[in-house]
């Protein structure tokens, strides 16, 4: 059985860097290396990930992508082409060009690095596939869909540490430097302990793709992912994990239960699956702070995407970098407007490529593990009525 203390013990060691020395492979050459580029799933993120790939690293080759579907493929390379237009030529030749369920093995074995970007059920299998082939990896939230998921991924990761390679998860907001900044601030005691926060992904929604004429059942929840649990996790796991994930950075630790609601009550249609269109749940950790937490589609609702801590000496709102006392007076500001921001998307990229060519070590995996465990132990108490406990999530 996991424990949830003897788990964060263990995983903290890891990503302090605390189990063995760098191994021999790495050298000086691999600063020269032209680093080759994988994509695994095609999709809008994969599309935009190897964007920020190409232009985090001078001598980057995007060599193959793969896709469950064809199509998909052949939008997001004409993407990647007309955004360098003028710029660099890419190239992929049709022999590598994978299609199908198989096809990410093809392409991660063609790599230096991967992108992992197909709908979240498939990245514990792709991920262990990557690791097992000593492959450098960029991998998009969430992890895994269930527990099981979550500890396939947490073994590969302790593969991928003992292998020193690099492993960056898409939660880009700790690579933002707004929320990079009023971290600081907090670990400095500007807020004292926190005692409370308020996270929500309050939005209209996604797309819905029609069903067609002939299609397989698998076809069409595969081109909508997002609505079957399986292989997306509802949106409390694939977007709310985000705001989330704050919490747990901020607070320092991850929750030790939850107890929530949730439901369908304006998506009831077949074309919308089987998730719900909003989620409340209540994090609870062991220093005693609560998390509320608020994720909800419905059109023409309020909208509201942010974090906010509340401390024993004053909170910290994050969607504007505001830092008050508990009389209201203004602390701190992060002063950048947020056009001048570097994109953090670029940015985890930059980080990675970075990283790898200096022979450091970037290890997020079991970070992104622990936070999506976090949310699906949300989606468990909504879907339940229940308090779930972290050892019931994990088992």
């Amino acid at each position: 059985m996991f424990r949830r203390r003897s788990f964060l013990k263990s995983s903290s060691l890891i990503a302090g860097g605390l189990i063995l020395p760098k191994l021999s492979f790495k050298s000086k050459e691999n600063n020269l290396k032209k680093l080759k580029v994988a994509v695994v799933g095609c999709g809008g993120r994969g599309t935009g990930a190897a964007v920020q790939a190409l232009r985090a690293d001078n001598n980057v080759e995007l060599v193959t992508l793969a896709d469950a579907f064809k199509d998909r493929l052949e939008i997001s390379l004409n993407a990647i082409k007309d955004e360098f237009e003028g710029e660099m030529e890419i190239n992929i030749k049709e022999k590598n060009k994978f299609v199908g369920f198989d096809a990410y093995k093809k392409a991660i074995d063609k790599s230096d690095v991967v992108i992992l970007a197909s709908p979240p059920g498939f990245r514990p299998a792709h991920f262990e596939y990557a690791i097992n082939k000593n492959k450098h990896v960029f991998m998009e939230k969430p992890v895994a869909t269930d527990a099981h998921g979550v500890r396939k991924v947490l073994n590969s990761a302790r593969k991928a540490k003992e292998k020193n390679l690099n492993v960056v998860v898409g939660l880009q907001r700790r690579y933002q430097k707004s929320y990079l900044s009023a971290k600081k601030q907090i670990d400095r005691g500007i807020i004292g302990k926190i005692i409370s926060a308020h996270v929500r992904w309050n939005s209209a929604g996604v797309w819905v793709k029609e069903r067609e004429i002939n299609q397989t059942e698998m076809e069409y929840q595969m081109r909508n992912w997002y609505y079957f649990n399986w292989i997306c996790g509802d949106h409390i796991l694939e977007q709310h994990i985000h705001n989330i994930d704050v919490a747990n950075w901020f607070i320092g630790s991850y929750p030790k239960s939850a107890q929530g609601m949730g439901g369908r009550q304006t998506r009831t249609g077949k074309e919308y699956g089987e998730i719900f269109d909003h989620h409340y749940v209540e994090f609870n950790y062991d220093s005693g702070a609560v998390v509320s937490s608020q994720c909800r589609h419905q059109k023409g609702c309020d909208r509201r995407i942010d974090e906010v801590f509340q401390g024993t000496k004053g909170s910290v709102e994050l969607r504007n970098g505001m830092i008050r006392d508990l009389e209201g007076k203004e602390l701190y500001r992060y002063t950048k407007a947020l056009e001048q921001e570097p994109n953090p998307y670029q940015v985890e990229h930059d980080e990675f490529f970075k990283s790898i060519r200096s022979n450091d070590i970037i290890s997020d995996t079991e970070n992104g593990a622990k936070s999506t465990l976090s949310a699906i132990m949300g989606r468990m108490a909504t879907y339940s009525g229940k308090l779930v406990t972290w050892e019931e999530a994990m088992n």
